[in-house]
């Protein structure tokens, strides 16, 4: 079975920039995404488009078709007394939720000064070519309610033993 829109893919990958390692599904279940609902990078999306169970692919994703360009917009200083916590207590990196004008953001600490804070509201992948090395474990049609809902269901731990039972004969 080709993938196409509606269809349920199981995969795993593993995602480096410039060669460096960022995260990978090994030693994991496999993600598993409905095909057409905006659960995936849309570059990833179109490029699984065709392939079947089976298939091992490589393919690099430039910025506009993964989390966007960096935007220097989303940078942002704001007092430390703002955000309700002591300046000391952030460390570059950590994520922090705050309430902003459009709702909760979450938003990554760049730099804790005595009373300013400096906060990124960029994915952390954010202007990067991302390179994505696929294997597609499984794809089957999505059920009416997995369209409904925008996302797959991931198979009960009961049906994937039986599934493996069923095919080690």
């Amino acid at each position: 079975m080709e993938i196409e829109k509606d269809h349920v893919v199981a995969f795993h990958y593993a995602l480096s920039e410039n060669g460096r390692p960022l995260e990978s599904s090994e030693n994991q279940d496999p993600m598993v995404c409905l095909i057409g609902a905006g659960n995936i990078i849309p570059g990833l999306e179109e490029a699984m488009l065709g392939r079947s169970k089976g298939d091992s692919f490589s393919v690099t994703i430039p910025p506009e078709k993964a989390y966007g360009p960096f935007q220097e917009k989303l940078l942002t200083r704001v007092s430390a007394k703002h955000l309700g916590v002591e300046a000391r207590k952030l460390k570059p990196g950590m994520v922090l939720r705050i309430q902003t004008r459009r709702g909760p953001q979450m938003m990554r600490v760049v730099k804790a000064g005595r009373f300013m804070v400096n906060l990124d509201a960029n994915h952390p992948m954010a202007g990067m070519t991302l390179t994505f090395d696929i294997d597609i474990q499984d794809v089957r049609a999505a059920t009416d309610e997995e369209i409904k809902q925008r996302r797959a269901q991931a198979p009960a731990a009961e049906e994937v033993q039986n599934d493996e039972s069923a095919t080690a004969d």
